[in-house]
């Protein structure tokens, strides 16, 4: 039996010896590597706080102390030493355990994320819960170095900090971006740091200059002294201008010396900040040499590490993106490319080499890009901000106040429109035609195949005022891609097959498998007219308006929350043209959050697919 099957929750992990701990985190890796390479999954953040996650249950007691993950996909080996073993090789299935720490999952998982920067805020306000309670326990946030580029983490920081409540935060350092610290002089600061006696010394000998008269002056020539030493060696300066005790850099992989630094640190009863060393992918070395391609990745075999392909064909709608905004931004020097720490997922790694000087990677900061983009926009550029749908969501303020009040010819590309898959509700796409629809100025259009795609991004380039194009993740159809692109008739739809039972008015992906659903229908004796709605906003009034005339039967189909949706919209075009007995069926999301799974298995959970579509409209018709 490996030593990990001996752990069935935390306290097992108490008892073991620190010497076996080493065999501990090499059992975790084993599994870890396993299930990833069988379902895909966060392999690169997990492997490297594994000694991590082991000294954070060895020395603190989960959930009465409360450990708060960034993110969340790094949280792998937590699972796994708090009872959730026996399933992890369920991890990211339909039905199964999810990616990211999730509450309903485990006492031990206290906080749901997904999205990046939420665990100092999350855990300020765990910290004064617990004080006005006036229970105990220590409060913990785990954050990555990359979630420090996200404005929500400084905000809560700062808020963290001007309270100083008894907490820690851990920051993940995995880019090795300070490994000169490594080493003898580095581990004496940081023992003599993070050492009772010299944290209780420096509260006292401050207490007593302040009693003085001339305390005032020597304390602040002290701090000035301390500051200008430290300040050569460890970049904790800037955390302590926050409010933070710094204690650190840490190596993250050095389980005897993270043990002993948490152990006197828990001690402590002001809010610190540890700085902790890690390598990303640490005990798999195709993910040691290539992290980001392990960060996260589809099966993979183990031995090789060679990341299994897709069924292949088609291009991504991300692909095709990508190269006919590169077309686009040769023929047109006023186009940029932003992208919020994501170049390679939202397609712009081409564009960011061949127009370097015009790409922009802002880092985890939303709303940072789309103001800068507005910004670009009043300087006379057309910026397109290539974003993923969930991620979108953290900058609406911006869409709002900076870009659309203002008028201003930004595109947003919005990738992952609609269920993305196996990361679950956190990053499906389902509510942006919602949020995006009822904002004047604004554009909302939506393609049927990739090659629509390309002609949609030149229409909305060209319109001179705010537009979105809304696509979802994967490969296209295969259709063929026009070389020349030409610009749209805003708020024109596309009548693709006519029928007198009724009509289907679908969006985007939902396009092709109501043609399917028709052509199944038709066999059964109901004549269904398909249009390509195209715009959510505006609407082809005069086509949606002539067809309900005709038919007195809609059916809108959208990959989308129906609250708010492209149906809602529809159906507030038949009340403002007093269009009553109009019966219309919306089918879409339904007012709750959508799991994990494949695409195709959601689609079909949901009855988005074409034989979930055609037993609705049957069912709507009052057909067996």
């Amino acid at each position: 039996m490996s030593i990990l099957e001996s752990i069935h929750v935390p306290e097992d992990l108490k008892r073991l010896p620190v010497s076996r701990l080493p065999e501990l985190a090499a059992d975790l890796r084993q599994v870890i590597i396993r299930t990833c390479a069988a379902n895909g999954g966060h392999l690169s953040p997990s492997l490297g706080v594994v000694e991590l996650t082991i000294a954070l249950h060895k020395v603190f007691t989960t959930p009465s102390d409360k450990i708060v993950w960034d993110v969340g996909h790094q949280a792998y080996a937590h699972k796994l030493l708090t009872g959730r073993r026996a399933n992890f090789s369920t991890l990211r299935t339909l039905n199964g355990i999810s990616g990211f720490p999730k509450r309903h999952e485990s006492p031990h998982d206290v906080f749901d994320v997904g999205h990046s920067s939420t665990s100092i805020s999350a855990a300020t306000g765990f910290a004064v819960a617990r004080d006005l309670d006036g229970r105990n326990g220590k409060i913990l946030a785990v954050i990555g170095d990359g979630s420090m580029t996200s404005g929500i983490a400084y905000e809560g920081i700062n808020h963290a900090g001007h309270l100083n409540k008894d907490m820690i935060i851990i920051l993940n350092d995995n880019e090795m971006s300070i490994a000169e610290n490594v080493g003898a002089l580095s581990n004496f600061l940081i023992r003599t740091a993070s050492s009772e006696f010299i944290h209780r010394f420096k509260k006292s000998t401050e207490s007593f200059l302040k009693r003085l008269e001339m305390g005032k002056g020597v304390l602040h020539m002290a701090r000035k002294m301390e500051e200008s030493f430290k300040g050569l060696f460890t970049p904790g300066m800037l955390f302590e201008a926050f409010g933070f005790e710094y204690i650190g850099p840490v190596d993250g992989h050095d389980l005897p010396a993270l043990i002993e630094t948490l152990e006197n640190v828990k001690k402590f009863d002001n809010s610190v900040l540890i700085h902790v060393l890690t390598k990303k992918g640490m005990g798999y070395k195709p993910a040691e040499d290539n992290p980001s391609l392990y960060h996260g990745v589809g099966p993979f075999e183990i031995e090789s590490g060679k990341v299994h392909k897709g069924k292949g064909g088609a291009a991504s709608y991300t692909a095709v993106f990508g190269a006919a905004l590169c077309k686009l931004a040769a023929e047109d020097e006023r186009i940029a490319a932003i992208t919020a720490a994501m170049p390679d997922g939202t397609g712009l790694a081409r564009f960011s080499k061949e127009f370097p000087e015009r790409f922009f990677d802002v880092g985890i900061a939303e709303q940072h890009g789309v103001t800068f983009a507005a910004g670009l926009a009043a300087g006379g550029y057309r910026p397109v901000f290539a974003v993923y749908s969930s991620f979108l969501q953290r900058a609406y303020d911006q869409v709002c106040h900076d870009v659309c009040l203002q008028n201003l010819p930004v595109t947003f590309a919005i990738d992952r429109g609609g269920v993305v898959g196996n990361d679950g509700p956190t990053h499906h796409g389902a509510f942006d035609l919602s949020y995006l629809r009822h904002l004047p100025n604004l554009t909302l259009m939506a393609p049927k195949d990739e090659n629509e795609l390309q002609h949609m991004l030149v229409t909305a380039i060209n319109l001179g005022s705010p537009a979105a194009v809304r696509y979802p993740r994967g490969n296209g159809y295969g259709v063929a891609l026009d070389q020349t692109f030409v610009p749209l008739p805003v708020g024109r739809a596309e009548l693709l097959r006519d029928g007198d039972a009724a009509v289907i008015l679908a969006l985007g992906t939902m396009v092709h498998p109501a043609l399917e659903a028709a052509d199944a229908l038709d066999s059964e004796g109901i004549a269904l007219a398909v249009v390509n709605a195209r715009f959510v906003k505006p609407l082809d009034e005069t086509l949606i308006v002539a067809l309900a005339k005709k038919h007195g039967i809609l059916i809108t189909i959208e990959e989308n929350a129906v609250q708010g949706g492209f149906g809602t919209a529809v159906l507030e075009l038949l009340e403002q043209r007093g269009l009553s007995g109009i019966r219309v069926l919306r089918l879409g999301y339904p007012d709750s959050y959508i799991p994990q799974g494949e695409q195709h298995e959601l689609r079909a959970l949901l009855g988005l697919d074409s034989d979930g579509i055609a037993k609705s409209i049957r069912s709507f018709l009052g057909r067996k």
